[in-house]
């Protein structure tokens, strides 16, 4: 199965920088824009046969535009939906750096719960994993277009290349970034 993957576009809260995890936030503007963006970039490739979505808006919306322009079904798997950031949820950080150095830093110990009551990186990956299982199960000999999260996002990243824990940690990705995998 041939696998390209991005993460959603932009909502207002990534904007802001406010930790929306499990939030149910839709596109703004330029997430819209991005999607239509990515959607394009899309149609040069070789020909998708079904598209993939986690069930938060954001990613169901960016799916949707892909959808749209690529003449592909959209699928929802319940999988994918973002990593639960526990108590960081809705929180803001001033900056960009300090949303990541502090994010990161907690979820560096895998085992242990993002946010205290959210997932740790070894649940996050379980999920993830089977998730990727599940689809290849279903679409072995097709090509798949798969719209997620930061956070699922870098998990489907160790999936298809081998990352030490301070790569894993520093890797992300932007809204609407490419990526591709084959498994």
């Amino acid at each position: 199965m041939k696998l390209y993957y991005a993460r959603h576009g932009q909502t207002d809260w990534n904007l802001r920088r406010r930790v929306q995890g499990l939030t149910d936030n839709p596109l703004n503007e330029t997430g819209v824009q991005q999607a239509r963006e990515l959607a394009e970039k899309a149609a040069l490739l070789e020909p998708i046969d079904v598209i993939v979505s986690s069930p938060l808006l954001r990613a169901r919306q960016t799916a949707q535009i892909l959808s749209e322009r690529l003449r592909a079904p959209l699928v929802v798997h319940e999988r994918l939906y973002e990593c639960n950031l526990g108590s960081y949820e809705g929180t803001s950080f001033p900056t960009l750096e300090m949303f990541h150095t502090t994010l990161r830093a907690d979820a560096q110990e895998f085992p242990k719960r993002v946010g205290a009551t959210g997932e740790s990186q070894l649940q996050l990956a379980h999920r993830v994993y089977g998730a990727l299982e599940d689809i290849h199960a279903r679409y072995a000999n097709q090509t798949v277009f798969l719209v997620a999260h930061g956070w699922v996002c870098r998990m489907i990243e160790t999936y298809f290349r081998s990352m030490t824990a301070q790569e894993f940690m520093t890797f992300s990705l932007d809204n609407c970034e490419l990526r591709y995998g084959e498994i």
